[in-house]
């Protein structure tokens, strides 16, 4: 075989590896710390909306701001993630992980003791800020810790299954909380992981100190790269409330790309970029990062219309809803574990990150066909599990290739690109499938007399409507992939990353 030569260098280098590498003999619970931390910032995107409308009654603040309670979190999140990976590159990971896990905690405190609205948003993207710097700093312990290529499979497809269906039980535990406890514990609960995966990161993760090729900060980039990403994810979250021909939402999407394109310029040129380009251009990572793109924007239906199917159209409650999902989680942990641990190193990341879509496409459209005399049994539950069997095949293998080969000095931005690419994909997902939803279901009750029974309709016209693009976002992506990703089994490009805390 071709890669055979290969595969008897890895050997000696994995083992000079273990013996650099500090982290080496507490590397699973390690991954046990670095996943709490993952699962905290991941279903926080999800465990506040369940909350919402109990908060809104005890606060007293209007529907306008409820929106706000959500996208203050995603705008500091999706603006801050490059700086928040290269501050981990800069002052080292460790650091930035425990800062990031305490800052979270304090201000996840304030959140839920919060007596105006105010007070929530300020908290809310402060979670934001410290969450831009735990993500990348989680996702690049990681690549540091895991060199062994059978060990990283594993651990990767562990990360994977958590990124891809956080969300899920961000949802289920976001039900259970705020039907048996308080609303406030839906930002309490993070003191809880926090403080865990504090305690026990301070006592597991080594400090080492950085060598002389460390990065410099790069200013430019760093204020073209955050105010273009907050443009966008501001403009995208401003659909929620205008349309697209509102200077709101037009003019900052526009101001994000012009501001992104001279952040591009600036990374040619500066002698320390804030996003190296080596890192993005490499075939492999580009292709990776394409596909947790498009499968953040594909993943958005999932979760947000089909929350709405059980909801609304089911009856189901918030706690019923969540552990809906728990099926879908299942098959993604399944698959996610394997596809990397077992798969990823005998095939590559080629054949399973395109056939991972194409099944979550196959699970959309299944899940598309379903009407107003659907049930969840019948409708629902084989069609969610198959889209957990999508998810994980392709979601775990692009983030483990998405970092496969970084130089240590770049684990960091590199990590932070991966959080990027979904939580921008995840922004577009929210505008562009609600916009096409929407105009389904104005589209379907045009014209006709509106009743009970058509206004049901049309609303299960509307979410069949953005299940069908998600699937074909999907496809797209299974296309893009196949296309990028290169044949073969994954190697290290270079030397294996050493590990400069």
């Amino acid at each position: 075989m071709p890669d055979s030569p290969a595969a008897t260098v890895e050997a000696p280098r994995a083992v000079a590896d273990h013996r650099e590498n500090p982290h080496h003999a507490r590397r699973w619970l390690i991954l046990v710390m670095i996943g709490l931390a993952q699962l905290m910032v991941v279903l926080d995107a999800t465990i506040v909306n369940i909350a919402l409308p109990s908060a809104q009654a005890d606060l007293g603040f209007s529907n306008d701001a409820r929106q706000w309670v959500v996208t203050a979190y995603a705008l500091a999140f999706g603006s801050l993630l490059l700086l928040g990976g290269r501050v981990g590159d800069i002052f080292g990971r460790k650091y930035a992980f425990l800062i990031g896990l305490a800052g979270f905690a304090v201000v996840s405190a304030i959140g839920g003791a919060a007596n105006n609205i105010e007070m929530l948003l300020v908290a809310r993207a402060a979670q934001g800020a410290f969450g831009a710097l735990l993500a990348p700093a989680a996702l690049s312990l990681l690549t540091t810790t895991f060199t062994d290529p059978k060990e990283r499979g594993r651990a990767f497809g562990i990360f994977g299954a958590i990124a891809g269906g956080g969300a899920a039980v961000g949802l289920l535990l976001g039900g259970v909380l705020t039907e048996y406890l308080d609303w406030r514990w839906c930002m309490f609960v993070n003191i809880i992981f926090a403080v865990i995966a504090l305690v026990g990161s301070y006592l597991l993760l080594r400090h080492e100190p950085v060598l002389g090729d460390r990065p410099k900060l790069d200013i430019p980039g760093t204020l073209t790269s955050t105010a273009g990403l907050f443009a966008v994810v501001y403009g995208f979250a401003n659909k929620d409330s205008h349309d697209w021909s509102s200077a709101s939402v037009w003019g900052f999407l526009l101001a994000g790309v012009v501001l992104l394109a001279v952040f591009v310029r600036i990374q040619v040129t500066s002698t320390h970029p804030l996003l190296p380009m080596r890192i993005v251009l490499d075939r492999d990572r580009g292709g990776a990062y394409a596909s947790v793109f498009l499968l953040g924007i594909g993943m958005f239906a999932i979760f947000l219309f089909l929350t709405f199917y059980l909801q609304q159209n089911l009856r189901f409650s918030p706690i019923e809803s969540g552990v809906a999902f728990m099926p879908m989680v299942a098959t993604l942990m399944i698959s996610a574990t394997s596809a990397t641990a077992i798969l990823l190193p005998r095939f590559g990341a080629r054949p399973l990150v395109p056939l991972g879509m194409v099944i979550g496409a196959a699970g959309l459209f299944w899940l598309s066909q379903i009407s107003i005399t659907s049930t969840y049994s019948d409708g629902v539950l084989l069609p969610l599990m198959v889209l957990g069997i999508g998810i994980g095949l392709s979601m775990a293998p692009a983030m483990n290739v998405a970092t496969l080969g970084v130089d240590a000095h770049d684990a960091g931005v590199a990590s932070a690109t991966v959080n990027t690419a979904q939580q921008i994909g995840g922004s577009i997902g929210t505008a562009l499938l609600s916009t096409l939803a929407a105009d389904a279901a104005t589209s379907f009750v045009a014209g006709k007399q509106p009743t009970p029974q058509l206004l049901a309709d049309a609303a299960i016209h509307s979410y069949t409507t953005a299940f069908t693009w998600a699937a074909g976002i999907f496809l797209v992506g299974a296309v893009v992939s196949g296309l990028l990703l290169r044949s073969g089994a994954p190697k290290l490009n270079g030397a294996a990353p050493a590990v400069h805390m």
